[in-house]
């Protein structure tokens, strides 16, 4: 019910917004020109990163942090296993390092009293080197305790896995209190932040994509921007097309992993079309449109097809379009179907 009030507030004030007054624009006139069309081709999403997390060690499931869906951020503690022999070990090597500590500092008094005395002669030089020999084992007890109790902390670590990155748990294959050795799996993730969309494309399209480019590339509910990762030079030999990978970062938003992807591509074949400032086509209600201002000052909203592009030039075709009708190229973004406007640029 809320959500309905919600719209129809948000209805009744764009109504309301558009009868405010005119919308100041910049206007361009359609002229007719030649552009590269635009091909559509359609691909597959991958994600960038997908791992199969697996346990680095034996033990039972003590608790399990997630359920398949769920977003996770990397470093996040997905189980613990019971690590009680471990902890317990711990103690024990920790109680060792302090003894060493202990005897370490008795081992360098010694040592010091006894190289003052054989400095001044007052014992036998053997009996200074058995001193100096006791010292350098203590030193050296101390050492391996200490290595012997970083070890066991990081086996204690071994005993939580966590997300290597952030993204989704797409499975989930341990229960609780079930026992698990080391290389088990444990759950499939999947980075949702970064996909890859690969397309299979002729050589003649392969040839006209750059690097420094951004494309735009439209999956489903939304559109990104990707950039060309590689061409791959081994294509298919019956249909003599190529495999093109995109990047694209899309952060929060959530793509499946093998949802279609489209892309619309150009070659160096001209085709006659009505041209006019890219900037004047924008996405309302998802499509492409421009708005036409007919002679009484009045916003016509059209929606359009893209033909192609060249430079800052749009190739666009529709019903009702004809060479010399006034497009806004600026401020179509504040402006309504049937809006009054008012032209800057006369």
């Amino acid at each position: 019910m809320i959500k309905k009030v919600l719209l129809v507030l948000a209805v009744i004030s764009c109504s309301l917004f558009a009868k405010g007054g005119p919308a100041l624009v910049n206007v361009a006139s359609l002229e007719k020109g030649k552009i590269n069309p635009l091909t559509e081709f359609t691909g597959t999403v991958k994600f960038e990163n997908s791992s199969v997390l697996a346990s680095e060690t034996n033990g039972l499931v003590e608790k399990i942090y997630f359920e398949v869906g769920k977003k996770v951020k990397k470093g996040e503690t997905l189980i613990k296993i019971d690590s009680s022999i471990l902890d317990a070990q711990i103690k024990s090597a920790q109680a060792a390092v302090n003894t060493a500590k202990v005897e370490l500092k008795n081992s360098k008094n010694d040592y010091n009293r006894y190289l003052a005395l054989v400095q001044k002669k007052s014992i036998a030089q053997k009996t200074f080197d058995d001193m100096q020999l006791t010292y350098e084992l203590a030193k050296q007890k101390l050492i391996s305790s200490e290595a012997k109790l970083q070890e066991l902390k990081i086996q204690k670590n071994k005993k939580l896995v966590k997300a290597p990155y952030d993204g989704v748990i797409v499975s989930k294959e341990i229960n609780l209190n079930e026992w698990v050795n080391s290389g088990s799996k444990i759950a499939n993730i999947v980075n949702t932040n970064n996909i890859e969309m690969m397309f299979n494309l002729p050589l003649g399209y392969v040839d006209e994509l750059s690097k420094t480019k951004t494309y735009e590339v439209v999956l489903p509910n939304m559109s990104v921007d990707a950039k060309l990762y590689a061409a791959i030079p081994s294509g298919d030999k019956l249909t003599r097309t190529f495999p093109v990978r995109f990047k694209a970062v899309v952060k929060d938003k959530f793509i499946f992993d093998g949802a279609q992807a489209k892309i619309k591509l150009a070659k160096e074949i001209k085709k006659d079309a009505l041209i006019i400032n890219r900037d004047a086509v924008i996405k309302r209600f998802g499509q492409d449109v421009v708005f036409a201002i007919n002679e009484e000052s009045i916003a016509n909203m059209i929606p359009v097809q893209i033909i192609g592009f060249d430079g800052l030039k749009a190739g666009i075709k529709a019903q009702g379009l004809q060479e010399g009708m006034k497009i806004v190229v600026k401020g179509n973004e504040r402006v309504f179907p049937k809006q009054p406007v008012k032209v800057l640029n006369k």
